[in-house]
């Protein structure tokens, strides 16, 4: 299949508005999780740390399944994947509406939802970014607030499902609400050329011919066959002589002949074709020691590593708010008569907000994205120290927005990962750290609820959130400092292929 060269506009408008709205309505629920949360809580009476598994499955999982997402949308398409993945979230949360105990969630809720949402998320990037290229970047922008405005909008709309039709009659409307991701997927054209020369060969077509040599010699075999019969018996009828006798012998010469040449000819395909798949198993595994020598190659970059470690602290202390912080202010005992808006929603607005200012502070010359990404870290630390000290509404509004404008450092991410090791190792390097940005969203949750569960109260569980997400914070800022570099430069050079990031330099 060839493309086309990315329009940067026409029907790619029309792809930047689905993405968004399915990233809209598979993300909704999922990060306005709390509000369900809550009702979780009180129905199966489960601990708070077994019953926070729930919503960072569901966060999480699309992450962890990264790699898949991935194949699954180059081996079929945005658009199937699209519409089979609509039909999961739509089913996941439908069947979360009869779940009878914690552990249904768990797949319902948490697997089938979750790993939805990662098809998704993937078959809305990658259609994207074939139509657009200049405008990338304004582009993927808009389709990333597609998550926060649900999160803002979902968090409401939940709660006020769950007061009119009770917490099963929720989940039925939110998933028939995702049945419109459908619609938005049957819209993801394909960017195909129609004047595109013959689609390339695949791996098996362009096995060579001889590997096929006993299916043409059958065949002519068989052609030959055909031909002598049928000049036989036209002998016959001709002479009106039947001779059973050269009959016999004619059929018994050509099957022997026959034998002779099958014998040989399966011969030679099993030796070419056991080469051939030698040949294959070779090169794979090549791929294979390749790939993992890379991955070595990316460790040994001190930026790297600490980003590495710094994504999966942020990720352990730093979505925890997002799914907890309604049932901290049940905790601090507010009352609900206070509650202008949903924490919740106030988290995704302020998300959404901070993806595009930090996106937009990231393109100035002067700013350094290293530099800005660490910062939005330490920030972050020091607003989850201060959560327990909050006591009224406001002090915990304010939070929540802090919070969620800082949170949408995910949009300079791809920056920072561009500038440590270069646009060459960009997939390789991204899909590894989003690989433990999941596993940071599926930890973090339950393990603040497990410390509640220990302690009865939340101040230790955000404590240790605060420590985490400083910790990560100062050890970028330790690899990223030009005196540590400068010394490890002194030390030991890096492999070629490995790139340094430069503070100084302008990202």
């Amino acid at each position: 299949m060839v493309f086309r060269k990315p329009p940067d506009g026409g029907w790619g408008w029309v792809i930047v508005v689905v993405s968004f709205f399915t990233q809209f309505l598979c993300y909704g629920s999922p990060l306005a999780v709390g509000v369900l949360y809550l009702e979780w809580l009180d129905a199966f009476g489960e601990g708070k740390g077994k019953t926070a598994w729930v919503g960072s499955l569901a966060n999480g999982i699309g992450l962890l399944a990264s790699p898949v997402c991935s194949i699954c949308v180059s081996s079929f398409g945005a658009r199937p994947v699209a519409i089979f993945s609509g039909f999961m979230v739509a089913g996941g949360l439908m069947m979360s509406s009869f779940a009878p105990n914690i552990y249904f969630l768990y797949i319902s809720y948490g697997i089938v939802v979750g790993l939805g949402c990662g098809l998704l998320y993937t078959a809305t990037v990658t259609i994207t970014c074939h139509y657009f290229d200049k405008r990338r970047g304004l582009a993927l922008g808009l389709i990333s607030t597609g998550s926060s405005v649900g999160l803002f909008i979902y968090a409401a709309l939940q709660r006020e499902l769950i007061d009119l039709y009770g917490l099963d009659g929720c989940l039925l409307i939110v998933g028939a609400l995702s049945l419109n991701i459908l619609a938005c997927g049957s819209l993801m054209r394909p960017l195909e050329s129609s004047d595109s020369p013959p689609p390339e060969k695949t791996c098996v077509d362009k096995v060579p011919e001889q590997y096929f040599v006993y299916h043409e010699k059958e065949k002519t075999i068989e052609e030959n066959i055909s031909i002598l019969e049928k000049g036989y018996i036209d002998e016959k009828c001709a002479n009106n002589m039947p001779d059973y006798k050269q009959d016999s012998i004619l059929n018994k010469n050509v099957l022997s002949s026959i034998n002779v040449n099958e014998k040989d000819t399966y011969k030679k395909k099993v030796v070419e074709q056991t080469n051939f798949c030698k040949q294959l198993a070779k090169r794979k595994w090549q791929l294979y020691l390749n790939y993992w020598e890379e991955t070595v190659v990316l460790f040994k970059n001190k930026v790297f590593s600490a980003l590495f470690v710094a994504i999966l602290l942020f990720d352990i202390g730093g979505f925890p708010p997002s799914l907890l912080m309604e049932d901290v202010a049940r905790s601090a005992n507010i009352n609900e008569d206070d509650y202008h808006m949903p924490l919740i929603s106030i988290i995704g607005i302020m998300t959404a907000v901070g993806k595009l200012t930090l996106g937009i502070l990231a393109d100035f010359k002067w700013v350094n994205t290293l530099y800005l990404y660490v910062t939005t870290l330490l920030m972050t630390g020091v607003a989850l120290f201060a959560i327990p000290f909050a006591k009224s509404y406001l002090t915990l509004a304010m939070l929540s927005g802090i919070l969620g404008f800082l949170t949408g450092n995910w949009s300079i991410f791809p920056y920072v990962t561009t500038k440590t090791v270069g646009i060459e190792k960009l997939t390789h390097a991204y899909g590894i750290l989003m690989f433990f940005a999941g596993l940071g969203n599926s930890l973090g949750p339950p393990i603040v609820g497990w410390f509640y569960d220990w302690t009865q109260e939340y101040d230790t569980a955000f404590y240790f959130s605060g420590f985490c997400v400083l910790l990560g914070g100062f050890l970028l800022l330790l690899a990223a400092l030009p005196c540590w570099n400068a010394c490890t430069n002194q030390s030991s050079k890096l492999p070629p292929n490995t790139y340094s990031y430069k503070v100084a330099s302008s990202a």
